[in-house]
């Protein structure tokens, strides 16, 4: 499985924590940290280039997929019921 999540997908998780950020504020505060990292990765990787900062571009890159294995991660917790996971979709 590709660790590419999609906009719809991204847009389903954020207003799930949006309408439950009162119940779970860990979870919410967690997803906008994930969120934050991968903007810095967008971001960032220009900047890295034009200061010819190598050491910074694989950060930029692993920040770039964070969302995508953040997601991955907690599918699989829920799967092994190790994490519950209520922004899954059903049969996820």
């Amino acid at each position: 499985m590709p660790n590419r999540i999609t906009l719809a997908e991204l847009q389903r998780i954020r207003q799930w924590h949006l309408a439950h950020h009162r119940e779970q504020p860990l979870e919410a505060q967690l997803w906008d940290g994930v969120l934050t990292l991968w903007l810095m990765g967008w971001m960032g990787w220009v900047p890295a280039l034009m200061l010819e900062a190598i050491w910074a571009m694989p950060l930029c890159l692993l920040a770039m997929s964070l969302p995508g294995f953040y997601v991955r991660w907690r599918r699989q917790a829920h799967v092994r019921q190790r994490l519950r996971c209520d922004w899954l979709p059903p049969g996820a």
